[in-house]
C-alpha cells in the first residue's frame, strides 16, 4: 500500500490519539510521508476520541481523510459513528472486547481483536492499544513492526524499560493474533 489514511476512534483514555501518533511516528522512522490530525473536542476519559494519519510514500496533499481506507475503532460509538466512511474495500479493527455490534457492510474487510482480552492476559491492563497497533501494522504492512517498537521506546523513553517491556509485548501479541 503506497498511501493509506486511517481514523483511530475510541473513548478518551484507551490511547487511542496515541494510536496515531506511534503509528506516524513509526512513519517517519521508515523515511515515509506522514500526517496526524488529532481531533481535540471534548474528549476527556469516557468521552470520543479520534485522530486521522497518512502515511506514505509520496507526499500527502491534505491530512484530511474524508475516506479512510482503514480504520481502528476500540469502541460500538466509534463504529456506528466512522464505519460508513470508510472505503469499499478498506477494512476496519474493531475491538471484539468493546465493540458489541456487527458492521453493516460487506464491502469491508473485519478484523475482530480482542485487545482488551489480551492486554489483561499479559498484565497490561491499559496496553489494548498497544495490541491494536500490533494486529494492524503485521495485517497491512503499513509499517514494520520493529519502527513500531522503536517509536515506541522513543515516545515512552521516561516512562523506564519496564513500560517498554510492557508495550512491546503487548504490541507482539496483537501482531500475533492476526498472523
Amino acid at each position: 500500500m503506497s498511501t493509506a489514511k486511517i481514523i483511530f476512534s475510541g473513548f478518551g483514555g484507551q490511547g487511542v490519539l496515541m494510536m496515531g501518533y506511534v503509528v506516524a511516528t513509526a512513519g517517519m522512522l521508515e523515511d515515509k510521508h506522514v500526517t496526524y490530525l488529532p481531533s481535540y473536542g471534548a474528549e476527556v476519559r469516557g468521552g470520543t476520541a479520534n485522530c486521522t494519519v497518512t502515511v506514505s510514500d509520496k507526499p500527502i496533499a491534505s491530512p484530511v481523510a474524508s475516506f479512510p481506507d482503514l480504520a481502528v475503532v476500540m469502541n460500538t460509538p466509534s463504529l456506528m459513528k466512522f464505519e460508513g466512511g470508510v472505503k469499499p474495500k478498506g477494512t476496519v479493527f474493531l475491538n471484539s472486547d468493546l465493540v458489541d455490534i456487527k458492521p453493516k457492510r460487506r464491502d469491508i474487510q473485519v478484523v475482530a481483536v480482542p485487545a482488551n482480552s489480551i492486554s489483561e492476559r499479559i498484565g497490561n491492563p491499559r496496553g489494548a492499544n498497544m495490541v491494536m497497533i500490533g494486529a494492524l501494522v503485521q495485517k497491512t504492512g503499513l509499517v514494520s513492526l520493529k519502527s513500531v517498537i522503536s517509536s515506541v521506546k522513543n515516545i515512552f523513553e521516561a516512562k523506564g524499560s519496564k513500560v517498554h517491556k510492557m508495550n512491546t509485548l503487548a504490541l507482539k501479541e496483537g501482531a500475533a493474533f492476526v498472523k
